[in-house]
């Protein structure tokens, strides 16, 4: 299985992902490990919103159109 997520930070902030282990990668986007990227000073970060599908090519396919201009207004209906 994998996924395409959505995070939001207490700011509000939202983080768009794809993942084949969902429960890992939240982890890793809170741990303090020193990791230099987007989520690694901007948490912490709770899941707002997950979707499953069979393959990683439709997970990532999925993670494209929530960083879009459409997926992002998909993401302001769904996500409040």
């Amino acid at each position: 299985m994998f996924f395409a997520y959505i995070l939001r930070n207490p700011k509000g902030v939202l983080y768009k992902g794809s993942t084949d282990n969902l429960e890992k990668r939240v982890f890793q986007h809170n741990s303090d490990d020193g990791f230099k990227s987007f989520t690694g000073k901007r948490g912490p970060w709770k899941l707002v919103h997950s979707e499953k599908f069979e393959t990683r090519k439709e997970a990532e396919v999925r993670e494209r159109f929530f960083k879009s201009g459409k997926g992002r207004e998909f993401l302001k209906d769904k996500i409040k």
